[in-house]
């Protein structure tokens, strides 16, 4: 008799599950609660794929921020190049771009589906689709083990009851809702007793308190750096003192790279990195962003920079006379938040007044304020938008080099429901492929 295996989840970690335990000799069925197969799939890397980065595995590790020890044994089961080998063979070819992101060649999502898709074909796998499932079905466990109970098949919203000797939990987090990321596979782990770490959203743009970024809706900025630091709580009996600058604490992030101003606050792939950083549940006084625009040159070699500038039209508007170091746009805005900024300034006129009247000190001000504009965090823009969910079932539950849950035999988890997670780059959908094929193999024995 073949072994009967449920997959819950039609995405990248589910189909991945789904290949390697057909494949292993199993009968697999796939419940999909969408209309189709990779619907989030299809919205990666902007509907072209990131499908994995091609780095060095270690360097893969140094990429995973939430508990890259817990997935040795998946990665290196099943890593890029095997990943890029499956679709190869699935008739999906692949190409390297910078910084060894790897995407399909023809530049759209849906040949990575299609390879899946066509692998479970042949394996005679099922797929069903607007299949709900609210419940996993366990029994005692009479197999000798620490685990008392083990899994008996899944429940539908329909009231049907499906009969499985194991199940894999590939559902996904709650990025993407519009996607049917909707957090059902922390449900079905919380109704078995196991520990679920508070979901949040990952890779996902900031909302911040200060106007003058909506100004800049739409300017990228290249080769700058970020701080994050965490702000303090206002002390007791001064909550109505709203102090330009609170203290600040250690930084949680710093980064180099490109970001992007927005309608609501600041976006963009270094942005995204910090906000694997921010945890706003635990700070929700927010953070400080502090963004340096020429990080390339020291204080002092700022100075020297301005003073050459400056003096070749010393009668120029200062607004104007930024235009040499800055996009038009921020050099106006720039301008003018220094000239607020300024104490005490020895000239008057804001943003117009001429260079040649910016002395000394000023000047110095003025290369520090342009290595440090700040920014007020308030928040982020929530699981809608964020690529991936940060926390999940907790690796506690999970014996690594299995998938399989600790406390009920023939239940895995692979994916996003784990808590695991990683920077943008396609290291998360590594994770997906490898936790994926690790659970789908072990169900399969």
């Amino acid at each position: 008799m073949r072994k009967k295996v449920l997959v819950i989840g039609a995405g990248a970690a589910g189909l991945m599950a789904a290949c390697a335990a057909s494949d292993s000799g199993a009968q697999v069925t796939v419940l999909e609660h969408n209309e189709k197969a990779g619907k989030k799939i299809y919205i990666t890397g902007k509907g072209r794929c990131n499908y994995t980065n091609a780095c060095e595995t270690e360097d893969f590790f140094r990429n995973v921020l939430r508990n890259p020890k817990f997935l040795y044994s998946a990665v290196y089961g099943f890593d890029s190049s095997a990943v890029t080998e499956f679709l190869e063979e699935n008739g999906c070819a692949t190409k390297e771009e910078r910084g060894k992101r790897c995407f399909p060649a023809s530049d759209h999502a849906f040949d990575v589906t299609d390879a899946l898709v066509r692998h479970l074909n042949r394996n005679h796998v099922k797929i069903r689709f607007h299949a709900d499932v609210t419940q996993i079905l366990t029994r005692a466990n009479n197999d000798e083990g620490k685990a008392p109970r083990a899994a008996a098949g899944v429940r539908l919203r329909s009231g049907e009851e499906i009969a499985a000797d194991a199940v894999i939990v590939a559902a996904g987090g709650m990025s993407y809702p519009t996607t049917g990321s909707t957090g059902d596979g922390y449900l079905l782990a919380g109704n078995l007793g196991l520990e679920v770490r508070e979901p949040a959203p990952s890779l996902v743009p900031f909302t911040v308190a200060e106007s003058w970024p909506m100004e800049l809706q739409g300017l990228s900025l290249k080769n700058v750096a970020v701080r994050l630091e965490n702000l303090e709580s206002p002390e007791k009996g001064k909550e109505e003192e709203k102090p330009v600058r609170r203290k600040k604490r250690r930084p949680v992030y710093e980064g180099f790279g490109e970001m992007l101003f927005t309608h609501f606050g600041v976006s963009g792939p270094l942005i995204l990195s910090a906000s694997c950083h921010a945890d706003f549940q635990a700070h929700p006084e927010g953070y400080l962003l502090h963004l340096d625009l020429k990080p390339s040159l020291s204080e002092e070699e700022l100075i020297r920079r301005l003073e050459r500038e400056f003096s070749l039209q010393p009668g120029r508007e200062l607004r104007n006379a930024l235009k040499a170091l800055l996009p038009e746009r921020l050099a106006q805005i720039a301008a003018q938040l220094f000239a607020a900024a300024l104490v005490n300034p020895s000239a008057k006129g804001g943003a117009d007044r001429a260079v040649y009247t910016l002395n000394e000190k000023e000047l110095r001000e003025l290369a520090l304020f342009l290595k440090d504009l700040t920014m007020t965090v308030t928040g982020t823009r929530g699981f809608s938008e964020a690529i991936v969910t940060k926390g999940g079932v907790s690796v506690r539950e999970i014996n690594p080099s299995t998938m399989e849950t600790r406390k009920v035999k023939g239940l895995y988890w692979a994916g996003e429901v784990l808590d695991v997670d990683a920077y943008t780059g396609g290291f998360n959908l590594q994770i997906a492929w490898s936790t994926g094929h690790l659970a789908g193999e072990c169900a399969a024995q």
